[in-house]
């Protein structure tokens, strides 16, 4: 069946399309969704099936760990074991935003979400489409870039088209991110931290959110 493309506000994201994909995430399917950076694979990071979903579309290694997106610092706490301080520091400076934070994962997280590492990366992106899309799901969705492995990231949907093919049912369409750069990824650790990947926002400004 030839993937359905639905075109979305970026800005004022319709209910109905929004609706529409929140419905097919809750019965286990992957929809490519626009973020504030590149387009994402979201799915329910708690359906098991759907993960392996996730994993199959992408052709992706099971033992890499699929990022999770959020809404609200409130909503990522309940998803790891403790809110570190440079976790809580983070996320208040930088969220909603190209910040992506890799912190020990709660029990509830499914281990091959996590890679099997046990750590989770949880994103908050400033995006008004994946928070209505949070919203109607009723919790978190997976936030893995919207390309094959091996592939560029895509940052409109005729880029997911030409990669995925009819492998996903529906495309949410906002027209180009102008995305260049990913997410920056800070791995926290107690009261440790440290770049697992510079993106969009500079390690200096990590750094000096952090010390000052």
């Amino acid at each position: 069946m030839p993937v359905e493309v639905l075109r979305i506000s970026a800005e004022a994201p319709e209910s109905t399309v929004v609706s529409l994909a929140a419905n097919l995430i809750q019965r286990g399917h992957v929809v490519a969704v626009p973020t504030d950076t590149f387009y994402a694979l979201s799915a329910d990071p708690f359906n098991l099936s759907a993960i392996e979903e996730v994993f199959r579309v992408k052709g992706r290694a099971e033992s890499k760990a699929l990022p999770i997106l959020v809404s609200s610092i409130e909503q990522s706490v309940t998803l790891i074991r403790d809110a570190p301080h440079p976790f809580l520091t983070l996320a208040h400076k930088f969220w909603p935003g190209a910040l992506t934070l890799v912190v020990p994962a709660t029990h509830r997280m499914p281990l091959k979400v996590t890679g099997n590492s046990g750590r989770v990366a949880l994103r908050w992106p400033d995006s008004r489409i994946v928070t209505s899309l949070i919203e109607a799901v009723g919790g978190p969705i997976t936030g893995t870039s919207a390309n094959l492995s091996g592939f560029p990231s895509c940052t409109n949907g005729s880029q997911i088209v030409k990669q995925f093919g009819d492998r996903l049912p529906l495309i949410l369409d906002s027209g180009d991110t102008g995305a260049t750069l990913a997410s920056t990824i800070v791995r926290v650790d107690g009261s440790e931290w440290s770049i697992v990947r510079e993106g969009a926002i500079p390690e200096a400004e990590i750094r000096k959110a952090l010390h000052g």
